[in-house]
């Protein structure tokens, strides 16, 4: 009897693999068949549509349509980059472009220069914030769009261009020699007071670990024994580059990050490969929900390691890898290969977009469904859903009249006038406009268009609408516009009521003038209330080291 039954019980799994396989083999097949067919369908569509429709139509455009409708489908993330987007994308990722190194925008009244970068052709040759461009070259380009002007503007590096402006009442032309311009990923570091130091990491292009460590170095050589790392607003980059920044602060040979996806030749597990600058150095690093990718992934694996305490606000949220793969006449495809996972074991992503495909809508995982992981110490961190601080701050709000204020370029524009009235100003982090300035503001608004609502008037106005509805609406109609003419002499006074705010933002934009964007960041440091929470950390090491052990949770 048993050895009766010893040959079935040897062949039955050997039959069971060469079925699966046969099955596996038929659904590639499947795959291919239905792929193949629904190509064909695709080139026949647009050679009849070519022929037969009733107006001309443009393949390159048609089809470019066709496909973006179809990776929309999919997720934000994975695009189709014609050829004569290349040189943007490689922009974007590297941070490298040949140009004159200046934003420029519009502004009402014609592209002008915002911003000239610093120690680039723009800013040495002496070109400011507010010049508007008139011409380049012998071409006119008043009319002309931003896009259109930025392209007139980049080239080949070491050609010339001339730039024509009007400035006040002048018109002045400029000659510059295009270079290779980097733009930086640490656009400003320095101290904070005597022992803090400051990194502001705005991006994750090609060195921005390098500019990190370099950042570093300088800080400690100046006497800096605490840091805070400034991630808020990053949207990510170079994987590579996060890995390394995190080696700055962690041992060698520690996992910073895993990508797990389909297929093997993606999975990969990203380690720590040098010694450390310091890995003791009190660190906090501030998030928001503007930091994702690359950002969270720094933020992440700092927060596993008990490494660094994390303030600010939960961060974006995006765990997935993208993977540049080439296509034919130059055209690329940026595509999800992958998703993340950080030394804990989670994965950060918010969306799940395979869901979002079914019913149409965005669908974030629902905290039922968030799984705990532990870090080094202990802590207990949640995945899906980005990662979160170990202490909040609440966004920073400004009032209507605010945003008014600059929507309509008066605050730009009084900056540009007071720049050419006064030739120097303090530092950045000691500089506030006078009372006698913020008058002389006040006297610029005269006339000028700042109409704004206010949150009373729109609630006033929405209670309104549903009180004429009712029969006692006669009744109280003459106390309601009593209470509307209250609000509205309220609302004369704002330029008043919300003078630190303005005022704030006025020295800001100021300081632009004086200290482009290295100057306008540190400007905004002051009264930071997630710098402030920081620092706070910093200078109680009994807060800082409690903040990082599991009893803190």
């Amino acid at each position: 009897m048993i050895k009766k039954f010893k040959r079935p019980v040897v062949w039955i799994p050997v039959v069971l693999v060469l079925f699966s396989g046969i099955l596996a083999f038929q659904v590639k097949n499947d795959k291919l068949f239905a792929l193949a067919k629904n190509i064909d369908i695709f080139a026949t569509l647009i050679r009849e549509l070519d022929s037969y429709y009733v107006d001309e139509i443009n393949p390159d455009e048609l089809v470019t349509i066709g496909i973006n409708a179809m990776l929309e489908e999919l997720d934000p993330y994975t695009e189709f980059i014609p050829e004569e987007e290349s040189d943007d994308f490689r922009m974007l990722t590297t941070g490298e472009y040949a140009g004159v190194g200046a934003l420029i925008g519009n502004r009402g009244g014609g592209n002008m220069i915002l911003m000239p970068y610093t120690g680039f052709p723009a800013q040495n040759a002496g070109l400011k914030i507010a010049d508007f461009i008139i011409k380049i070259d012998s071409i006119d380009v008043a009319r002309k769009s931003t896009s259109e002007v930025s392209e007139l503007l980049k080239g080949p590096a070491n050609t010339s261009v001339k730039v024509t402006v009007k400035r006040n009442t002048d018109t002045l032309q400029f000659s510059l020699i295009r270079k290779k311009i980097s733009l930086k990923n640490v656009p400003f570091y320095g101290k904070l007071d005597d022992k803090t130091g400051y990194i502001k990491l705005a991006d994750f292009t090609t060195n921005a670990s390098s500019e990190v460590r370099n950042a570093l170095v300088a800080l400690k050589a100046q006497g800096a024994d605490r840091l805070i790392l400034d991630l808020r607003d990053n949207p990510g980059g170079l994987l590579n580059e996060a890995v390394e920044i995190v080696n700055l602060f962690i041992p060698k040979g520690k996992e910073v990050v895993k990508t797990i996806g389909k297929l093997q030749n993606v999975n990969y597990t990203y380690k720590t490969t040098k010694t450390p600058i310091d890995k003791e150095i009190p660190l906090v690093v501030l998030i928001n929900e503007r930091s994702a990718s690359a950002a969270e992934i720094v933020a992440g694996a700092l927060q596993d390691y008990d490494r660094a305490v994390l303030v600010g606000r939960k961060s974006f949220g995006k765990g997935l890898v993208q993977t540049t793969i080439p296509l034919t006449y130059n055209a690329q495809a940026k595509i999800t290969t992958a998703k993340y996972y950080i030394p804990s074991g989670r994965c950060i992503q918010a969306i799940d977009y395979a869901q979002s495909r079914e019913n149409g809508s965005v669908t974030t995982v629902p905290d039922s469904l968030r799984k705990a992981f532990k870090t080094a110490n202990g802590r207990v961190v949640l995945d899906g859903a980005g990662i979160e601080p170990d202490e909040k701050v609440s966004e920073i709000t400004y009032a209507p009249i605010s945003y008014t204020l600059v929507a309509g370029n008066h605050i730009f524009d009084f900056a540009t006038q007071y720049f050419y009235k006064n030739k120097s100003i303090s530092d950045p982090m000691t500089f506030q406009i006078t009372d006698q300035d913020y008058e002389d503001f006040k006297k610029f608004l005269i006339g000028k268009d700042y109409d704004y609502t206010t949150y009373t008037e729109k609630s006033l106005s929405d209670l309104e609408k549903y009180v004429e509805k009712e029969p006692y609406y006669e009744e109280i109609k003459a106390q309601m516009e009593a209470i509307k003419a209250k609000v509205n002499h309220s609302k004369e006074n704002d330029v008043d009521t919300h003078k630190k705010e303005i005022r704030k933002i006025l020295s800001e934009e100021i300081v632009s003038r004086y200290y482009f964007q290295e100057g306008m960041i540190e400007a905004g440091l002051d009264e930071d209330p997630a710098v402030e929470l920081a620092k706070s950390f910093l200078n109680t090491s009994s807060k800082y080291i409690k903040t990082l052990t599991a009893s803190a949770k």
